[in-house]
């Protein structure tokens, strides 16, 4: 239970940071240099973690570090940073809340892990939250920039659910280190084409773009990535619900944002899906612990003691209503 429940505290570091950029980028960095402001978030990150790892990829990880790059850093980066300039910055957080029903249906289908009774509740109460945040704003919705999330939450919960998949023989350090990587590549010339001299950043920018490739890329996509491999890729979608809770938090904190009735309850329900989500984890190792004292049980009955097979019926009768309560 507390390797779990380490391994949450250092998932729920990604959405946290997350969270916060969007303020970051509302507020600091330039707001006409989009594929520029995606390169330079991805690359500077990208390369610090490979001087980290100092590992290169092989064989067939270079087609994989450039398929997660364009889902999960390219394509998302530039995505997310005009959901971020279009939005209020707790309505672009909230959107990307609805990824952990889309990263459980993806999982269902390519990792064979099938969400459960809670799970699914938990997305809900996540969904639900999102509808009442976004539908309760005081001022008019951009709709480019609601498209936008939309998109940015489809591709990257694909892209996670992939990296979960092909991750087993590569370490999440360099796994990393090669989609930052990847994706910057793929942005930087894109953005010289496209938008042709990068931008003059002053000193706020530049600490801006400071945070946001350290912090909010670097630091929160390896912790992103750690919970992959250790959590299922429902509990991770799930914790990910913490993104909208800060940004939520800083809208109305820092930024100054309104938030009506309906919002509050949004974000009731979105703490609500965490906390039922958790629960899920831990009934789930409950349940484990039952069968395994199950099995011990059933092997004093192969021994001949009358008491250990009623034990063994006590303990399975045990697991069976556990199961009956997800």
């Amino acid at each position: 239970m507390e390797a779990s429940l380490r391994w949450v505290l250092v998932t729920a570091i990604a959405p946290v940071a997350w969270g916060s950029n969007y303020y970051v980028i509302h507020q600091f960095l330039p707001d006409d240099h989009p594929l520029y402001g995606a390169a330079i978030r991805a690359l500077p990150a990208g390369m610090v973690l490979l001087a980290a790892c100092r590992r290169l990829p092989r064989g067939v990880w270079w087609l994989r570090s450039l398929v997660l790059g364009v889902l999960n850093v390219g394509a998302f980066f530039v995505l997310i940073y005009l959901a971020a300039l279009l939005l209020p910055s707790s309505v672009a957080a909230t959107v990307m809340a609805a990824s952990p029903a889309v990263m459980m249906l993806l999982a269902w289908a390519l990792l064979a892990q099938r969400p459960r009774v809670r799970q699914l509740a938990a997305a809900s109460a996540g969904l639900a939250g999102v509808a009442l945040m976004v539908g309760a704003g005081a001022q008019a919705l951009d709709v480019r920039g609601v498209l936008a999330s939309f998109a940015a939450m489809t591709m990257s919960s694909l892209g996670y659910v992939l990296a979960r998949r092909w991750g087993d023989g590569v370490d999440v350090l360099s796994s990393t280190a090669w989609q930052l990587v990847a994706g910057g590549v793929v942005l930087l010339p894109i953005a010289v084409a496209v938008e042709g001299a990068p931008p003059a950043l002053d000193p706020p920018a530049v600490a801006g773009f400071a945070y946001t490739t350290l912090v909010a890329t670097a630091l929160a996509f390896v912790a992103w990535f750690a919970g992959l491999r250790h959590l299922s890729a429902g509990a991770v979608g799930l914790v990910g619900l913490l993104n909208p809770v800060t940004g939520v938090l800083l809208g109305a904190g820092v930024a100054g944002e309104v938030l009506t009735g309906r919002q509050f309850a949004g974000l009731a329900l979105v703490l609500g899906g965490v906390l039922l989500g958790l629960r899920t984890g831990r009934a789930r190792r409950r349940r484990r612990s039952v069968r395994d004292d199950g099995d011990r049980a059933g092997g004093v009955v192969q021994d001949g003691p009358a008491g250990g097979a009623e034990q063994h019926a006590a303990h399975v009768a045990a697991a069976t209503r556990a199961d009956d309560d997800q």
